[in-house]
């Protein structure tokens, strides 16, 4: 089982429209917490199109009496029809202080569901924002920095990548390209972030749309590019993961993922 966290350093790479995009092909039941400190609420407004009442979600979880991992299976609903379950995130940036000590606590909760069969994906939104998901970034077993393949989307990112791999930020950090060839390959992406692409997924905002808007599925989208792209970056995931701890003896600590790509 996997924790993995996806975020952006710049721009609107599609952090959440692909972290829900991952879930719903999953081929393990997940869970999906929204830890984007902005308030975004990409799932009620996006997936659900405002239809689904919010009533329970990082604040309650926060503001719980009852132990971290109680309080998680309290505010943890299903997506109808699926295996996923979500915790639904901020209605505001303004709530964010309220998270400061929730994370470390949910950190461990998370680590916790892997005895349970249950895989975990964090939409931790863009870095450097006040209320940031700190320790979830650093304890997943996998860290991904989702960056579109264009000059401006690089430049914004490679602040970040570097200073991710020069301090050892997160346990494992790897990159999660969204478009690539438009205009940069895979390889120079990794090449200009130095840190290795894990995977990717294509560049379709018509799909993305389903995800990201709630919209109808285009014609043909089951057979798209898009959602094959979607479902092979949750098997290459998943694979490194079991590779990483695999390469460690079963614990995921710090692994090189270069060396065992």
């Amino acid at each position: 089982m996997a924790v993995v966290a996806l975020c952006s350093a710049s721009g609107a790479p599609g952090v959440s429209t692909t972290c829900l995009g991952l879930a719903l092909v999953w081929p393990r039941p997940v869970l999906l917490v929204e830890a984007d400190p902005r308030g975004t609420q990409a799932l009620m407004t996006g997936w659900f199109q405002g239809a689904r009442p919010y009533d329970a979600g990082l604040v309650e979880l926060a503001l719980s009496t009852l132990a971290t991992m109680d309080a998680l299976r309290d505010v943890a609903r299903r997506i109808d029809g699926t295996d996923v379950r979500f915790v639904a995130g901020l209605r505001s940036h303004a709530q964010a202080p309220v998270l400061r000590g929730v994370w470390e606590p949910l950190a461990e909760a998370l680590a916790e569901l892997d005895a349970t069969g249950t895989d975990v994906l964090v939409d931790a939104g863009a870095l450097g924002y006040p209320g940031s998901p700190a320790p979830l970034l650093a304890s997943a077993d996998l860290t991904l920095l989702a960056v579109r393949s264009d000059l401006p989307a690089l430049g914004g990112a490679r602040a970040w990548a570097k200073e991710v791999g020069e301090d050892s930020l997160w346990r494992q950090a790897g990159v999660a390209v969204v478009g690539p060839g438009l205009p940069y390959t895979t390889r120079e992406v990794s090449e200009a972030l130095g840190l290795p692409v894990v995977t990717h997924v294509a560049w379709d905002p018509d799909g993305a749309s389903v995800y990201h808007q709630g919209a109808t599925s285009p014609r043909r989208f089951e057979a798209s590019a898009y959602l094959r792209s979607l479902r092979a970056a949750a098997s290459t995931i998943t694979a490194a993961v079991g590779r990483l701890r695999l390469a460690n003896g079963g614990d995921s600590s710090r692994p090189d993922l270069e060396a065992i790509a």
